[in-house]
């Protein structure tokens, strides 16, 4: 595809911030797991659930109103990984699933949708199961060729989402089996990545200031910065050499058309303009300058980068006839941050819960 005088600009500003987007704070979490009472909803899915081949449910403890955390080995990548769930009110009778992908940090830092979104709140009296993977940082979501000492070592993320992971979730919860899929930020590019491992897996896939491009200079640029500055792990451990064919084939702006005839696609992104969450007294700035001067300043320019992508990716689903399936929210004011993703998904909510049956 053609790089544009804009996107050559626009890689300019994203190298520029290099160094800015590798020296932003990373806060791991930490918490102290209770284990679940014979008869909570925890102790009940941790006795439901049935093996998938090697990979099995570790354990199940309860947490805070309908919220729950799940332990799952995965036996693609030799460890347990952790999940946050959220169950829906009515546990009596099966409920879909929605497969919610935290952005860089993979719910590794604070920068996580259990901190930032509240989203035990927001999904209360939804009929639906919410599944968070809490691990996967600069990882992509994907399945690396080559293991990385720096992120866990071995990494096969799409291995473990769309095969090992669902019937193991199904089984656990008493799901009705029917799954849509969301992401934030760097997990823009893998929803779409995941819903081309397997089709027809996810009735829906919401992406919120994603740029979904692997093959251009820009694009690689931004996945580079995301890997080597901010994750220190070699990036040809990902998909092999830059610009190789596996490059190539996880980018979804060229492959958008096998999605044709399968999920629905809600698209969301921001110009990266300052707009109404980019106040001091918006959530996360609390009157704070520096922290708002660099929201404005770094989530500007990522969101300006993500937005370019983001209308890339419009012109592909427009030009493989799939507009019928999908929508896009272009919104004239934003930045790379929560406020916006919060309302990402709650816009969302409406197609991705028509999607699977439910409210």
């Amino acid at each position: 595809m053609r790089v544009t005088q804009k996107s050559r600009r626009l890689k300019a500003l994203i190298g520029a911030t290099t160094a800015a987007v590798a020296a932003l704070p990373v806060f791991v979490g930490a918490g102290v797991a209770t284990a679940a009472a014979p008869n909570t909803d925890a102790a009940k899915v941790q006795a439901a659930a049935v093996p998938n081949g090697g990979t099995k449910l570790v354990s199940a403890t309860q947490g805070v109103g309908n919220k729950m955390s799940l332990r799952v080995y995965s036996a693609s990548m030799g460890r347990e990984i952790p999940l946050e769930v959220i169950r829906p009110s009515d546990t009596s009778r099966p409920a879909p699933t929605l497969y919610l992908l935290n952005g860089a940090g993979g719910g590794e830092d604070s920068a996580s949708w259990q901190k930032q979104a509240d989203i035990g709140t927001f999904f209360q009296g939804k009929h639906v199961n919410v599944v968070t993977p809490m691990q996967g940082a600069f990882t992509y979501y994907t399945d690396w060729q080559k293991a990385d000492d720096a992120l866990h070592g071995v990494n096969k993320w799409e291995t473990f989402l769309t095969q090992e992971l669902p019937p193991v979730i199904d089984s656990a919860l008493g799901t009705t089996k029917v799954n849509s899929l969301a992401g934030i930020s760097t997990s823009g590019t893998s929803v779409f990545n995941l819903a081309l491992k397997d089709p027809q897996l996810y009735k829906a896939v919401g992406a919120y200031s994603g740029c979904a491009d692997t093959v251009t200079p820009m694009g690689q640029t931004y996945i580079q910065i995301v890997i080597a500055a901010r994750g220190s792990a070699d990036v040809e451990n990902m998909w092999g050499p830059v610009g190789s064919p596996d490059w190539q084939a996880h980018d979804p702006i060229y492959n958008i058309g096998k999605l044709k005839g399968g999920p629905k696609l809600y698209v969301a992104n921001a110009s990266g303009l300052p707009g109404p969450h980019d106040t001091l007294d918006s959530q996360g700035i609390n009157g704070n300058v520096s922290t708002l001067a660099n929201q404005i300043i770094v989530g500007g320019i990522i969101e300006a980068a993500t937005n370019e992508c983001t209308h890339r990716l419009f012109d592909a689903v427009n030009f493989n006839g799939m507009g019928d399936q999908a929508r896009f929210d272009f919104k004239p004011a934003g930045t790379h941050s929560w406020g916006y993703w919060r309302d990402d998904l709650e816009n969302s909510w409406p197609m991705l819960a028509e999607s699977m049956g439910t409210a």
